[in-house]
């Protein structure tokens, strides 16, 4: 049961990243789709809660973007 629950999260995250990049426009390999994805998945719930909402799906892409915008920022300084 616990290793579903991992395959699951981590194709969570892999779809996650996958759609944010999408979005904001740029290309990672696998492996930082894979961080990416489950740390924007951690800021989006983040968000969430100080919001006073249950995290979702649309608050872990969001909160990616908002990750992959802030690196893009700092990597141009």
């Amino acid at each position: 049961m616990v290793l579903l629950v991992i395959i699951i999260q981590l194709t969570v995250g892999l779809l996650v990243g996958w759609l944010a990049g999408k979005i904001m426009n740029v290309d990672f390999g696998l492996v930082m789709r894979f961080i990416l994805g489950i740390c924007g998945s951690v800021i989006g719930g983040w968000i969430a809660a100080l919001l006073g909402s249950s995290g979702s799906f649309m608050y872990s892409v969001g909160g990616a973007c908002l990750l992959i915008f802030a690196i893009d920022r700092m990597s141009r300084r």
